[in-house]
């Protein structure tokens, strides 16, 4: 069995979002994977000790070679790609990049090339303007997402920092079922902050995180069961 279809596919909280363009009509959003989700995914399939990376200089490009050991033929079998430099920490920036190309050539994340073209019209996104420049005020987050056994996007849901959904293409029938209680409860959550006029800063620093994304199951719940108890605001 070839090594990559024992890779799966991502899962949505394993996808980022990113803002493509900024348009009058609204604006475009890209899907990307991080390194620490390769690492995980490496992890998990073929365990600590069962791949390994090296980077070296072609030129004045860098490249990163992943290999993962195949226990059949007793042999490193090696993927590499060339990465692209950022604005910031350019070395950093060539080393991860040249990682993730590289994973992909093993699978990782292929299902993202397929992903539908993702417009959220202005109506529904808040766009600002900082050093003369156009900047989305907005965070978006993949809710809920199918790929098919080939590797390819046949749905996906795509949610605000509110959990407002702004985009939706194709069937999410079998994703939705899955993670519908979980987006009622983030929506209750949002409900309940409304009621009560509890500032958000108040939850983030009570809990430990950022944003209220970041909240796991059982946070999200004792957040939302404290609200409840709260009063509404005069």
């Amino acid at each position: 069995m070839a090594v990559e279809l024992k890779i799966r596919s991502l899962h949505a909280d394993e996808i980022e979002c990113r803002v493509g363009s900024i348009g009058e009509k609204g604006i475009s959003l890209l899907l990307y994977k991080n390194a620490r989700v390769d690492q995980a995914i490496l992890d998990e399939v073929f365990g600590i000790y069962g791949w390994q990376r090296s980077h070296m200089m072609i030129g004045n490009s860098l490249y990163c070679t992943v290999s993962i050991w195949d226990p059949e033929k007793k042999t490193w079998i090696s993927k590499q790609d060339v990465g692209t430099t950022g604005d910031f920490e350019k070395e950093k920036s060539a080393a991860s990049d040249s990682f993730k190309r590289a994973c992909v050539n093993l699978g990782i994340g292929r299902e993202l090339y397929t992903a539908p073209f993702i417009f959220i019209p202005a109506s529904k996104v808040v766009v600002t303007e900082k050093d003369q420049k156009k900047v989305v005020k907005d965070s978006f987050s993949v809710s809920a997402i199918t790929i098919s056994a080939d590797k390819v996007i046949t749905g996906i849901s795509v949610i605000n920092q509110k959990k407002a959904e702004v985009f939706r293409w194709g069937n999410l029938n079998a994703a939705e079922k899955n993670n519908g209680d979980a987006n009622e409860e983030w929506q209750e959550l949002y409900r309940e902050l409304e009621r009560t006029k509890v500032p958000e800063e108040q939850i983030l620093k009570r809990y430990g995180v950022k944003s209220l994304s970041e909240l796991d199951e059982v946070s999200r719940k004792r957040a939302l069961n404290g609200l409840k108890r709260t009063k509404s605001a005069a």
